[in-house]
Order: C-alpha cells, then structure tokens, then sequence
C-alpha cells in the first residue's frame, strides 16, 4: 500500500537542518581514532586466513582502505579488500561460486535478484552470526529488510548498509563548460531536453574542439538502461528501474511491460540526436563509467548523467575542479519523478559466502555497519553517492555543501516505486526462473547507439515482446512447481507515483 511521502522535509527545510546539525558539530569521530571501532561483541574465533572482502569499487574503496586499516589492527585479522566495476563483479563473482574461491563476503552482480542468490546456495543467513539480532535488525529503518528480497523463509540474508534514495543519471556539469552555453542549470532549474541537447552543441562547437558536450561510460551495459530509464521517468512513464530484475520496465499501474512507449522511445532518440550532432565525446562506447568520469575534470566533456557517487570522489581528487549539479532532464513541461524500488539499495547489499572461510568476522563487521557510528563513519565517505541506510547518520556526517543540496534534490526527486516481493512470496520463484533476454535493454540501447542495431521504436517493440514471453515463461513455470502467483499480481491500483509505495 502507498506509504508517507517521498519526499519528508523540502529541499530548503532538508539543507537548513542538515547545515544546521553539521554546524551544531555532530559528525563523526575522526578516522584516526581506533577507538570508534567497538569491541567485538562476542568471542571470534581464531582466523582461517585473511577476512576475504569483495565490493563495488570507487567510493566504497575509499571507505573500506580505511575502514579495514583499524579494523584489522582492533581485531588482529588479516583483511584483503578487493573493489571492482560492475563488469568485473559479473565475471568474478559467478566463477568464484562455481570454483570454490569466492570470498568471504561478496557483492551479487548487477541485476541479479537476491532471492536466487539464495535459492543457488550461494550465501548464507545473519541470523544466528551476529549477537543480540534482533535488537540490531530493529536498529534499521523501516523498509530496510524486506520478504522477498532479504529476508527468504524467515532468514535475514545481506546487509542493507545503503539507501537507495538516489538517481543514478544525474545531470553533472563542468561549469567552465557549461559558461560557452546559453544555459544556467541547477537544482532548481533543470535542462529540458533540447536543452540538454543544445548545450552539448554549443559547448562542443564554442570550445572550438577542446572539449564535447556529453559523455558517458559507453561499455558498461547498465549505464545506458540507467540513463534511459531515468530519462523516460522523468519523461513521465514510471516503471520499474533496470535494478527491478523482472520487473525492469514494469508500469505497475497495468502491469505491462513499457519499454517501446513514447517516452522511452524518446530518450533514446535524444542521446542518438547528441550522437549525431557530433557533440558526443568520440571514445565513450570503448570507456567504463569511472573512464568517462574521470574525462570530466580533464576537460575532455562538459556533462555527464551519472550518479553522485562522483560527486566525494571529484571533490576529493579534483578539488580544483568546479562543477555544478542539476536533476536529470525533462522534455519540456514535464516533471516525472525518479524511481527507485525500495528505501534500501538493493544492488547494493552485502552477502555473506555459503562457505566462507570466516563468516563470524564477516558478521562482525556487518554488525559495526549496521550501528549510527558505522553508518555516520559510511556516511561522511560515501554521500550523496552511496547514502547511509539510517537517514540520522547522514545529517549527523560530515558533507560539502554540494553534497548536502544533492542529498536534498534526491530527497524531492525520487521516489520509492512498488515492490512485488513485499505484495506476493511467489515473485521469489519468478525472480530465480526468469530468464532476461539477450539482448536485454541495456544491450538494445548501447547496440542502437554503436550501430549494431537500427529502428529506435522497433527495437524496442522488439525487445518488449521477447521480455513479455521471458516473463510468461517464468510464471508458467512457477505455478507448475507450486507458487501462488499470477502476472495480475504485478499491478498496484493504488500507486501514486508522486509518493513513496513503502
């Protein structure tokens, strides 16, 4: 059922309050104390070897160098940290199950639903690892642990460290660029789409060749279903996110699947319009999405629509570099949210390996991020990119003034759409038996891009039908093996897309 609204305090009240408790001096314990690692809060045994820890890289490999740094000292383990791309992840990961050298902690691969990480034997539950559980698990915000996602049969897998109140395909501007443009975007004043358009233009064509107007990380899939899909949103077709599995372009008012609609037709067109105008940046289809950051601060592009992950990690290692913010674009006269699929970052979570080699240290440390100090020491790292899951430790971190409006034009732009898990147990078997087709949005888009592929709306049209069948399949077959679950069940009369559906 639709819950409280989205958005909580407004933009200005959310950066009066969080300035305000930023200056009231509640931030968090700098990091060269050891004492804010707590005690262990049971007896660990002795270690089998390094604690071995594997997560998405980027902002999370700033925190955890540090983190791992005290927390080895505290505890006397060995702790070997790897970061990696999401390209990375999807290869690793897999190969690491199969072959018995996954680590003892593990981030899934894009788009893998948790569900069939569990029902494969991949991971195991945090129940019985860490102590006083159900203390700790109350700890969380509401909509932190959900049946069907992260919690399977009663069993709580994966820590929700993250919130997902974030966009992915933010509209990220070199302002020196942006000054040879008619333009002045903001958070208040976002580009409309042949706004967007026209600015990559004049910003290729007025910087006499110095720079492009738009780039992206070309060969990283998910970055074109992301742009799409945030593009369309914005456009006014809300659906499920590329995050959804299954439900990836889902409108959950009918339960169809929408991705050859107007809107997204539109989306494509226009980043194929930038393409041809010769304002794209030349080398995107052969860069990953860190690449194509990093190109900002060059000069190499004048924006970007990616996430505020980029945000600490340009202010940290670009400080001379001064660009500004704005939500994604619209077509003119519209103004469609951002969706997200739960308060939680879903693709985010943490998993403990079925068979690692030192699950209790693993517990450990999701313990200590499961606490205010842990997400206040995340938060003052990782926001606005990767917001803490407790919205208390992000006000109480310590953040620029950038990130603190990002924070507060998330908080107004996007909202949490419905999640089927929570309606029906039986989309747990629908996640484990679909099966996406290849080529799947993310392909489509980056094949219509590079040439492969030719038709924007039949494409589309195209991939819709495959997933329609893909997702018949897996209900037949899940109701063969027993579930209680129809395709009715994806449609949500109630939603209102302009409110959190918690």
């Amino acid at each position: 059922m639709s819950g409280n609204h989205g958005g909580g305090l407004s933009r200005r009240a959310f950066l009066a309050s969080t300035s305000a408790l930023a200056l009231a001096g509640l931030v968090a314990p700098s990091w060269g104390q050891e004492s804010w690692i707590p005690a262990a809060t049971s007896d660990l045994p002795p270690a089998d070897g390094p604690l071995r820890y594997l997560d998405i890289g980027d902002l999370h490999t700033v925190f955890y160098n540090k983190f791992f740094a005290e927390y080895s000292k505290a505890r006397g383990i060995e702790v070997v940290f790897d970061g990696l791309t999401w390209n990375d992840i999807g290869t690793v990961v897999p190969l690491g199950v199969r072959n018995g050298t996954a680590p003892d902690v593990f981030i899934l691969p894009n788009g893998m639903p948790p569900s069939v990480a569990v029902a494969s034997g991949w991971v195991q539950p945090i129940d019985d690892l860490i102590p006083d559980f159900a203390n700790w698990k109350a700890g969380f915000p509401a909509g932190a642990f959900i049946d069907g996602v992260n919690v399977i049969d009663g069993k709580t897998y994966g820590l929700p460290y993250t919130g997902d109140r974030r966009s992915s395909s933010l509209l990220l501007f070199n302002k020196e660029a942006m000054a040879l443009t008619e333009f002045t975007p903001g958070p208040d004043n976002p580009l409309n789409w042949d706004q967007f358009r026209a600015a990559a233009q004049q910003i290729t064509t007025n910087s006499k060749g110095r720079m492009y107007g738009w780039i992206e990380g070309g060969n990283q899939p998910n970055r074109w279903s992301d742009a799409v899909t945030s593009l369309a949103a914005r456009a006014g077709r809300a659906c499920g996110n590329s995050a959804a599995g299954f439900a990836s372009g889902v409108d959950f008012h009918t339960g169809e699947i929408v991705v050859d609609s107007p809107e997204f037709v539109g989306a494509v067109e226009l980043l194929l319009a930038i393409r041809d105008d010769g304002s794209a940046f030349p080398g995107l289809m052969g860069m990953s999405a860190p690449q194509a950051r990093a190109m900002m601060p060059q000069g190499g592009a004048g924006m970007i629509l990616q996430g505020p992950w980029n945000v600490p990690l340009w202010e940290s290692e670009n400080p001379n570099f001064d660009f500004g913010y704005a939500a994604t674009p619209a077509p003119a006269g519209k103004d469609g949210k951002t969706y997200t699929n739960s308060v939680i970052a879903i693709g985010d979570l943490l998993f403990i390996n079925a068979k690692a080699k030192n699950p209790q240290y693993a517990a450990d440390v999701f313990q200590i991020l499961g606490t205010l100090e842990g997400q206040t020491q995340w938060a003052s790292v990782a926001s606005p990119g990767n917001p803490a899951a407790f919205p208390e430790a992000n006000q109480r971190a310590t953040l620029s003034e950038r990130s603190i409006g990002i924070l507060a034009l998330q908080e107004d732009q996007v909202r949490v759409s419905p999640n089927p898990y929570a309606k029906n147990a039986g989309f747990v078997d629908v996640a484990r038996l679909y099966v996406a087709p290849t080529p799947n949005l993310a392909q489509t888009v980056q094949g219509l891009y590079s040439g492969q592929l030719s038709g924007v709306k039949e494409s589309l049209t195209v991939l819709k039908e495959a997933m329609n069948v893909a997702l018949d399949t897996a209900f037949a077959t899940a109701k063969a093996e027993g579930a209680n679950v129809n395709r009715s069940d994806l449609v949500f009369p109630d939603w209102d897309p302009a409110v959190d559906h918690i």
